[in-house]
């Protein structure tokens, strides 16, 4: 072990076959945020591998049970002090068990949108950063419940738990005093945001250093308006299911009309690019049994404040962070990322905004990944180094 690597061996969990990874044990065992509960060891290009399945709280601060992947590069660390780690929160990849990025990043099935997670992943290992990646709360771990889409507290969690489970897992070689920073990219980047706000409150030994939010979902009342109808309209339904799985006692269901409820039962079979074809240009008015949109009810009671409770720009990052939109994002719309800038320098953030270049307004939230993945490294390699932090505010 590194020096001040001081493990709790019995917060390290049990070695297992790669399946039992996505077995929750009944009940689950007593132990805080990030322990180990079960670990087995993958494969991935450049990387030691290990899936993980730890411990963190969902919205209601009960435990719950998540999978992820811990990746150390194979080469050694050669940048100044301890080799750092980043919490890797995935974009859009589904809400079907068989989707999770754990899975499909070592082999296990897995479309375009798991290859293009791949190289983010890739991105930072060529940087010599080790990653812990989370597949955050899902049915990809028996008996957890739906994907809480971009709920804020539980996505948030989840990343900073995988970071504290990365340094907790016995034969990682990482320090659990080291640098660490976070990275996503559209719901990854709205995860990545939620963990640098809740950092300091929920994770405060956690030594962190920067963080990278590309086209992140910040405001659900914007989207319940801008994805309804359109090419991403899978993404809203994705949302819904979140804000059902999340705070069921709203009654999000008894609002859908029987096509709504089929389609509530579908989508969360289904992982990104199925879903997207699937449920393309679905107009939500067509969904619910009073024939009004999904933004009509979102604008009142009890879905208003659970929209005001999951809006990412209320809480000064504990972190610099580089944020970046395309100006022509399809997806998130620009204006949602800049506000979200706005509001963290009100709060007293260091920011840094830029734009993602993209050359037409079709699929540029997609074409932004490309561009973003790279920019996130060099953003936090930078920062690992030393660098003063550059601030748009």
């Amino acid at each position: 072990m590194r020096g001040g690597d001081h493990r709790d061996p019995h917060r390290g969990g049990t070695a297992v076959a790669a399946d039992d990874v996505y077995t929750a044990p009944v009940p689950l065992p007593a132990g805080q945020p990030g322990d180990v509960i079960k670990s087995a060891p993958a494969s991935f290009n450049g990387a030691t591998a290990t899936k993980v399945q730890y411990l963190t709280r969902d919205a209601k601060d009960q435990a719950v049970a998540v999978s992820g992947l811990v990746l150390v590069p194979t080469a050694p660390w050669t940048g100044p002090g301890q080799r750092p780690i980043v919490g890797f929160a995935p974009f859009t990849f589904g809400m079907g068990a068989q989707c999770a990025p754990s899975k499909t990043l070592t082999g296990q099935g897995g479309d375009i949108v798991s290859s293009v997670q791949g190289q983010f992943v890739s991105a930072l290992l060529g940087k010599g950063f080790a990653v812990a990646q989370t597949d955050y709360i899902g049915p990809w771990v028996s008996g957890q419940g739906e994907h809480p889409y971009v709920m804020r507290a539980s996505a948030g969690r989840a990343v900073l738990d995988g970071i504290r489970a990365a340094q907790r897992l016995p034969g990682g070689n990482l320090p659990t005093g080291g640098p660490v920073g976070v990275y996503g990219y559209s719901e990854g980047g709205g995860g990545a945001a939620a963990a640098i706000e809740l950092a300091s409150t929920y994770a405060p030994e956690l030594k962190m250093v920067a963080g990278y939010a590309g086209a992140p979902p910040a405001d659900l009342h914007v989207l319940s308006s801008s994805l309804d109808g359109g090419f991403y309209a899978a993404f809203l339904g994705f949302a819904l299911i979140g804000i059902h799985r999340t705070y069921p006692e709203a009654g999000m269901l008894d609002l859908a009309n029987q096509k709504g409820a089929q389609m509530f039962v579908e989508a969360s079979k289904t992982c990104t690019m199925d879903a997207v074809f699937k449920f393309s240009f679905t107009q939500t008015s067509t969904l619910t049994k009073s024939g009004k949109p999904v933004s009509s009810f979102i604008a009142q009671e009890p879905f208003k404040s659970i929209v005001a409770q999951n809006r990412l720009g209320t809480v000064k990052p504990a972190a610099p962070m580089l944020v970046e939109s395309s100006p022509m994002d399809d997806v998130i719309p620009n204006k949602v990322v800049k506000q979200l800038v706005a509001d963290w320098c009100g709060q007293g953030g260091t920011v840094k905004y830029q734009d993602l270049t993209t050359f037409s307004p079709f699929f540029s939230h997609v074409m932004g990944a490309f561009s973003g993945m790279g920019s996130g490294a060099n953003y936090l390699a930078d920062r690992f180094a030393g660098k003063p932090a550059p601030n748009s505010c």
